[in-house]
């Protein structure tokens, strides 16, 4: 029998991951208890969300790994998946919005796995100044939180990959990259044979970034599959409070717009918050600010559903009884989800829908990083192997 799930817009899931095994140091491991004691519950609830807290799974500690330099501490990271991935599908089948907090950006496959038990295709909006399109043959520190894009799309350590039985979790053509700001020559060389869509910090600047935010969102066909926010808070420029910040990049009050047009969609399934590091934030400023945006983003988004159910009842109670029903098809509806494990796949091919929908979504005005003739790394992408700090 297959699991229905309907969404409680009103819902939230909090849920810690408390890791930095995928990291080169430890510290941000701390980050889901340190974001609850500066009032991100409180702040959530202000704006109008039931949070059911469901707490943290085990903490997995950066340790040094000699033995494994190309891809360190794997099997610590394999644990805070395992044990991330069954609370993700509980959040989602209890109608909530699983919001996960960590500190490693690798906890993106649990949660994208957790997503996949009911969303039979999910896409990804990954905002991080890193690409993290490394892998252990070309990471030239073997951190494994630089890696995290490749696993996702089924290239890289063969552990990570094989997390998820049927590679890839994500189709390159549905996940984006937004706000990089520093790249590897290697990623760089990626990004030129892949389908994988790209907003670079500087077209996010020359775009404007609701638009650039909206555009991302049509290209990952997110206006019709379920998605997942991934948002690393190196992405805003001059952020201190974690272990890889960068100056240039996204403004904070372009984050701050991106952040309210992901956040608005009614196809989103889960938000992760990853990599803020209180070790580096004496004073709580960081945290204030981070939490912030969150609230500011999520405050809007529920406006935004909200309004969106009573436009729908409205015109509901005002349609005339003797007019027929619509036929509607089969499948669920957009507020809905099936388990997809108990499914066939009815999915058109990957390549049918690369060709067709993004040909389509691709024809408007705004062009990107991805889409010019002469493509190459943009003057503002900063090269992460010449950075004082990188997690490639």
């Amino acid at each position: 029998m297959a699991v229905k799930v309907v969404r409680q817009p009103k819902k939230i899931a909090l849920l810690g991951a408390p890791t930095s095994a995928a990291a080169m140091s430890a510290g941000h491991e701390k980050a889901p208890e340190a974001l609850r004691a500066a009032g991100l519950i409180d702040r959530l609830r202000a704006v109008g969300y039931e949070v059911a807290d469901l707490g943290d799974d085990p903490v997995q500690l950066f340790q040094p790994d000699e033995e494994s330099p190309r891809a360190r501490n794997v099997g610590r990271v394999l644990k805070a998946l395992e044990a991330l991935k069954p609370r993700v599908e509980q959040a989602i089948k209890s109608s909530a919005l699983p919001l996960i907090l960590s500190g490693d950006c690798s906890i993106a496959l649990a949660t994208i796995a957790g997503a996949r038990r009911y969303f039979r295709h999910v896409s990804m909006i990954y905002m991080d100044r890193d690409a993290d399109l490394n892998i252990p043959a070309t990471s030239p520190s073997g951190c494994i939180d630089g890696m995290v894009v490749s696993h996702i799309v089924g290239r890289g350590a063969a552990e990570m990959v094989r997390f998820w039985g049927e590679p890839p979790l994500v189709r390159e053509p549905d996940l984006a990259l937004f706000g990089v700001a520093r790249l590897d020559p290697a990623e760089q060389e990626v990004l030129d044979r892949t389908p994988l869509r790209r907003y670079l910090a500087a077209d996010v600047k020359r775009l404007g970034a609701e638009a650039a935010a909206q555009v991302a969102i049509e290209r990952i066909h997110g206006l019709g599959n379920d998605f997942i926010l991934h948002f690393d808070v190196d992405v805003i420029d001059g952020f201190q409070a974690t272990n890889y910040p960068g100056q240039g990049g996204m403004s904070l009050e372009q984050v701050r717009e991106a952040l309210k047009v992901f956040a608005k969609q009614k196809h989103l399934v889960a938000i992760e918050f990853c990599a803020y590091n209180p070790a580096k934030d004496p004073d709580g400023s960081g945290a204030k600010l981070v939490i912030d945006l969150l609230a500011e983003a999520l405050g809007e988004r529920l406006e935004a559903l909200t309004a969106g159910t009573t436009a729908a009842e409205a015109a509901t109670a005002t349609k005339p009884s003797s007019e027929a029903p619509p036929e509607v098809p089969a499948p669920a509806a957009p507020a809905e989800a099936w388990s997809s494990d108990l499914l066939e796949s009815e999915s058109p091919s990957p390549d049918a829908v690369a060709e067709g929908e993004a040909e389509e979504v691709s024809a408007g005005p705004l062009r990107t990083s991805e889409e010019s003739e002469d493509a190459g790394p943009s003057a503002s992408v900063e090269s992460s192997k010449e950075a004082d700090n990188s997690k490639s």
